[in-house]
């Protein structure tokens, strides 16, 4: 379907979908899949936008929770991005993963709906101290690839560039990309998708920034562990998840005011 055609759209996903990293708690999340409704609603007037997506839930969660209301919703555009929550696990099984992904793609698109999703980066790139599990998340993303293409998915190539770890993109707790890093998504799916103004700017590296001594650096990572790690492993011992207790933020179709022009950090 052209763009021009699209009047339902719904996200599916976790905490990158929800918006975590663009804004807060307290004045609202904003995040890729906001600004990707506010782009189609420039040119679709009346859009209508739904955001199932909650954090801290992993791929077979998704598709339990989120999967029906959005069928029942009758999108003709939805995003599907889950399966990092389970790679961040050591006992991930990526069988189990992407078949939860992948049956969502068959339902959504034998509904008539265009499905697009994202590739995530090698975090590994963004904090060295991640690199143990930068090879879950390759292997996540070839093979989520190869779902798409069964499934006619439209697949954001968002780790191909090298601006997709640059620590700028990023909030401070590296896990999620952070409002510039959001900015950029929105615009990769966006020209996967074809729609009108879309471009590949997003894809250009960062002006070059200023250099730091190996110390500050290994500062830096230590300051990260105690602040975000160390409270993430605390979390998974007692059996719990950032997302206990939440809702979707967006459960319901509602219209998209559309922004007469992007006021995020230029990408």
């Amino acid at each position: 379907m052209s763009s021009s055609g699209y009047l339902r759209y719904v996200a599916l996903g976790d905490s990158h979908t929800e918006g975590v990293g663009d804004g807060d708690d307290v004045r609202g999340l904003r995040g890729w899949a906001d600004r990707l409704a506010e782009q189609v609603a420039r040119h679709n007037p009346g859009l209508l936008y739904a955001n199932l997506a909650v954090r801290g839930r992993k791929a077979g969660q998704v598709r339990a929770e989120q999967l029906a209301p959005a069928l029942a919703m009758r999108p003709d555009l939805a995003t599907v991005v889950a399966g990092v929550n389970d790679v961040l696990r050591p006992s991930c099984d990526l069988d189990e993963v992407v078949g939860h992904v992948e049956a969502m793609f068959a339902a959504l698109t034998a509904q008539g709906a265009t499905v697009a999703t994202l590739m995530f980066p090698d975090v590994g790139r963004i904090t060295p101290l991640s690199r143990p599990i930068g090879h879950r998340v390759l292997a996540l993303n070839a093979r989520i690839r190869e779902a798409a293409d069964r499934h006619g998915v439209v697949v954001a190539e968002t780790a191909a560039h090298a601006a997709a770890t640059d620590p700028r993109l990023w909030s401070a707790d590296r896990l999620h990309a952070g409002p510039l890093g959001h900015a950029r998504i929105a615009a990769a799916v966006a020209q996967a998708l074809g729609l009108p103004g879309s471009d590949d700017k997003w894809t250009l590296p960062l002006p070059a920034g200023t250099d730091i001594s190996v110390w500050r650096a290994v500062g830096a990572e230590l300051r990260w562990a105690g602040t975000f790690l160390g409270p993430w492993v605390g979390r998974r011992l007692r059996g719990r998840s950032s997302g206990d207790g939440r809702q979707a933020k967006r459960p319901v179709l509602l219209p998209v005011a559309a922004s007469a022009g992007d006021t995020s950090p230029a990408v």
